[in-house]
């Protein structure tokens, strides 16, 4: 493994995260908050251990699929101990665990939160706490292709290794621009919400945290009824937004070099649209009862759609109240989750899609058992190895559900809020249903429950693998071999050293 270029990434991470920290410092800067003069200590910190580790450049800068595994795993670990910090210091979060669960949840953009009440946080947190989300979303690590050279071509093992989706391909030739478009194309769409949000009257302030959370799809809320309090407008902004950002990306950059049969051809766009519509009208239909009229049950039941299939978790209503029927189909909007190379997680549209043309074709197969049909996804035929890296994907994603959930037993909550708790996390949507539900938090689990959650968070939002990988011991095995033979080199010329001094 070329460690070199891991310690490199993780050195450049570090000075990524000391400049985004500047961010909530001149947040509490504007608003006369102790607070930023910590986020602004840690960002120099930071700041300067990056530049300390990056002070020599690797001789080789390619690295593979192995090293970009370690590399997102790390990076992501990282990110997360540096930005709990400020949390710590500050008082706001003192609990070690605590900080590091809020923080987690931002950066793999999950929205579940420890805090019963965010209103006592300063402005200086409540910013990190949004822009966590925002830095997540599209991942650092493309950011970090966007400004650094790594040659070879082999960079895009680190952004397969981060991209959320079964796949992950070049727009266009060079790499380091394919991450350049996306997180243009992110810019945008987050400015467009932030001028919709203003246009409406929301404050500047609030406008930007929730442009944030809503462009990583992350959900934290800077006040106690997350978008609840604000106007039926501003609430069908964020729906619409959510919805736009669960989009696979790929979609709008052929309608901006304007190749609108490319676009149009992708079902998975197609089908995320579909069940959406779906989903709303049952919802509505289902809670109209319950609602003011029909359009009041309407802006419900599309804002809370658009929030659990793009895994945002923003809430306007306790949904946790609705019918039994509605609530059904919220936890199963949860593991469908948005489309693949979007800020939305989820096991993604297009897996699904996979999922269920495998099904067809193979029950057709005891029918005709000699015949021969492909599997076709956007009109092209998925090969074999797509099809098998799937059906490992929905296996090892049940056993790491089944794992965590057992594990979340041992607390003695009640089924249905373990269920959903880890459903929630893996999936970076939220809320739960019943104990963990929109107007409640996680703070009830114990820590190790908590380790547990932030593990299936990471896991999550980095397709699994990268995270699991990170515990496998052959990824390692060039690491030890490579210590061992350096220990016995120098054991070898200590004993040397020795027999010299005897002679003499």
């Amino acid at each position: 493994m070329n460690k070199s270029i891991v310690r490199y990434v993780l050195g450049s991470i570090l000075k990524i995260e000391g400049i985004l920290l500047l961010l909530p410092a001149i947040t509490g800067l504007i608003y006369m908050e102790r607070e930023g003069l910590i986020y602004l200590v840690i960002g120099g910190l930071s700041s300067a251990l990056g530049l300390l580790i990056t002070a020599h450049r690797p001789k080789d800068m390619v690295f593979y699929l192995k090293e970009g595994c370690i590399s997102t795993a790390l990076s992501w670990l990282l990110l997360s101990f540096v930005g709990c910090i400020p949390f710590i210091l500050t008082g706001e979060i003192p609990h070690f665990v605590n900080a590091l669960f809020e923080t987690i949840s931002g950066f793999t953009t999950t929205g579940a939160s420890i805090l019963s009440s965010v209103e006592t946080l300063s402005h200086a947190s409540l910013l990190w706490r949004s822009f966590t989300h925002w830095i997540g979303g599209m991942g650092v690590l493309v950011f970090l292709l966007a400004i650094i050279p790594l040659s070879g071509g082999s960079n895009i093992n680190l952004m397969r290794a981060e991209s959320p989706g079964p796949s992950v391909g070049k727009l266009v030739p060079r790499m380091k621009e394919t991450a350049r478009n996306l997180y243009t194309i992110y810019f945008i769409l987050t400015l467009l919400e932030f001028i919709f949000l203003v246009s409406g009257h929301m404050p500047v302030f609030d406008a930007i945290c929730t442009s944030f959370g809503t462009a990583g799809t992350g959900g934290f809320g800077i006040h106690d009824s997350s978008i609840g309090g604000y106007s039926v407008y501003l609430q069908w902004v964020v729906t619409i937004f959510m919805i736009l950002f669960g989009v696979n990306f790929n979609a709008y950059y052929f309608l901006l070099a304007r190749q609108f049969k490319k676009a149009w051809e992708l079902e998975e766009v197609k089908e995320y649209f579909g069940i959406i519509l779906i989903a709303i009208a049952i919802i509505t239909i289902n809670i109209l009862s319950l609602c003011e009229n029909v359009f009041d049950a309407i802006t419900k039941a599309s804002f809370q759609v658009a929030s659990i299939i793009t895994t945002t978790g923003f809430s306007t209503t306790n949904f946790d109240t609705w019918p039994g029927l509605s609530k059904t189909l919220l936890v199963l909007l949860m593991f469908v989750g948005a489309c693949a190379g979007s800020t939305g997680g989820g096991i993604k549209v297009s897996r699904i899609i996979i999922g269920f043309k495998s099904f067809v074709r193979e029950s057709f197969y005891y029918i005709h058992p000699k015949s021969v049909r492909k599997i076709k996804v956007d009109g092209k035929p998925v090969d074999s190895g797509m099809i098998h890296s799937v059906n490992i994907y929905f296996m090892t994603f049940i056993w790491i559900f089944v794992i965590s959930l057992i594990i979340l037993s041992i607390d003695g909550k009640d089924l249905v809020t373990n269920f959903t708790a880890v459903a929630a996390t893996i999936n970076n949507i939220g809320p739960g249903l019943e104990q963990v539900g929109p107007i409640q938090n996680f703070n009830l689990f114990s820590d190790l429950s908590k380790c547990v959650l932030m593990f299936d968070m990471l896991a999550g939002r980095l397709e699994l693998y990268p995270l699991l990988l990170l515990f496998h011991p052959l990824m390692w095995k060039d690491v030890i071999d490579h210590r061992r033979h350096r220990f016995s080199t120098w054991r070898r010329k200590r004993l040397m050293e020795r027999q010299k001094k005897k002679h003499h």
